[in-house]
């Protein structure tokens, strides 16, 4: 299973797309209309947050979450009909780019079809009602995966949209059994060979706190045994810390070195600045030096990068998940840049490497990625500090990966003039 996961996906970008919010229309043929700009980014994937019906009772504001879903085999028809997502699933082929859809397998709304129709498949509190092991999540119900009918009927639904689709985002994917996975994966690979499955792993403190409530709950590591690309919320909140100066970061550095060796050899982390969860970088990161280090970096780390829409225009504002909220496409336009470093992320070094990631004075990060005799060379200055910088690449000039500059090293020492630089040299 995921231990045949290949490397190549470390070379490919993810584009997130919140189809109620991308567009004025907030439909599938809005986004069918933007997909040319998006793949002119060099965007390898669309995710398409869920696409489902969205229930009524505990709804939260006036549209509902799109993870309180009602029923799993049908599209929302706020955003068109199904022929309309098949046209949006045939062009996102046709410009050579696949599609992932979301899996929200751990809860369904309170009025699902499945809360109808298979009661006895669902979680129950003490009282014998209906409920949830997450307490404020108050829009939805847990399944209950100890009855396998339901795990007929969740993987049958799999195997349908892997009919039209490339691949799954499953959302809190730990706390559904890791044996339902592996067991999907096998049975939707007869239906989409080379079916892409992400885990929206989850972060060190839910797990420990779910596992507090004798709640199970998967690790990365465990994940990994069947999914290809795991989130990297393991490293996120010391990501947030260092930027609020809670942390050094040496902390965040050590902690992605720590990644190297506790995962499989083929490990595919999903590098991210921001979700649909999380608040916006261009609002965690409000000085632009500062953004497009940090930028750069989340391009050059070890995984598959994701852009989630809006972030190429520096949108600030996180759009809301239970209302109308249209991203704001009028901010600085930086999709030059992120064009080049969605070039950079195809660099064949960055597909089979080892990789260092080290804290320098002067809030620096340098990181290498190894790979036989050639090596990239990675600094970021995460708050645009200018300075001296010593390296270990023989004196000469090479060319900035990330702007296609001309940088100097000299007695080994490089001058960084607060910008991001990728190099790439031989040992």
């Amino acid at each position: 299973m995921a231990e045949h996961t290949s490397k190549a996906y470390r070379n490919q970008v993810i584009y997130s797309v919140f189809t109620r919010d991308h567009t004025p229309e907030g439909t599938f043929e809005g986004v069918r209309k933007d997909l040319p700009r998006i793949k002119a980014l060099g965007v390898d994937i669309i995710w398409l947050m869920p696409i489902h019906p969205i229930g009524e009772k505990a709804r939260k504001g006036t549209l509902g979450s799109p993870y309180a879903i009602r029923d799993y085999r049908a599209v929302n028809p706020e955003f068109g009909g199904l022929d309309d997502f098949r046209q949006l699933v045939e062009e996102i082929h046709r410009l050579g780019m696949k599609c992932v859809i979301d899996v929200v397998y751990n809860h369904t709304s309170p009025d699902s079809v499945l809360a109808k129709e298979h009661p006895e498949w669902f979680y129950r509190k003490a009282d014998g009602g209906f409920g949830n092991r997450v307490g404020d999540w108050t829009d939805i119900i847990d399944l209950d995966y100890s009855h396998r009918e339901l795990w007929t009927y969740q993987i049958d639904t799999l195997k349908y949209w892997a009919g039209l689709v490339d691949g799954f985002r499953c959302d809190v994917a730990p706390l559904v059994p890791l044996e339902f996975w592996k067991e999907a994966r096998t049975q939707v690979e007869q239906v989409r060979p080379g079916c892409l499955w992400l885990a929206e792993s989850v972060e060190p403190g839910f797990i420990a706190a779910l596992r507090r409530m004798g709640a199970g709950c998967l690790s990365d590591s465990q994940l990994y045994e069947a999914f290809d690309l795991c989130y990297d919320y393991d490293v996120y909140g010391l990501f947030v810390d260092c930027l609020t100066g809670k942390v050094p970061l040496s902390r965040y550095a050590e902690a992605l070195c720590r990644q190297e060796v506790i995962y499989p050899d083929n490990y595919v982390k999903l590098r991210f600045l921001e979700n649909h969860d999380q608040p916006r970088a261009a609002f965690l990161i409000p000085d632009e030096t500062a953004l497009l280090n940090w930028t750069a970096f989340s391009f050059f780390q070890k995984g598959t990068a994701m852009v989630y829409g809006g972030q190429e225009v520096s949108c600030a504002h996180l759009p809301s998940l239970f209302d109308r909220d249209t991203v704001d496409w009028s901010g600085p336009d930086h999709s030059e840049v992120i064009r080049r470093l969605c070039a950079l992320k195809k660099h064949p070094v960055l597909t089979d490497s080892s990789y260092e990631v080290e804290a320098l004075p002067g809030d620096m990060l340098r990181a290498v990625h190894y790979s036989g005799e050639r090596r990239l060379l990675g600094l970021f200055s995460v708050r645009g500090n200018r300075g001296l910088v010593p390296v270990e690449v023989p004196d000469g000039w090479y060319e900035n990966l990330v702007d296609g500059n001309q940088i100097e090293v000299k007695h080994g020492l490089l001058s960084c003039c607060g910008l991001p630089i990728v190099l790439e040299a031989r040992t």
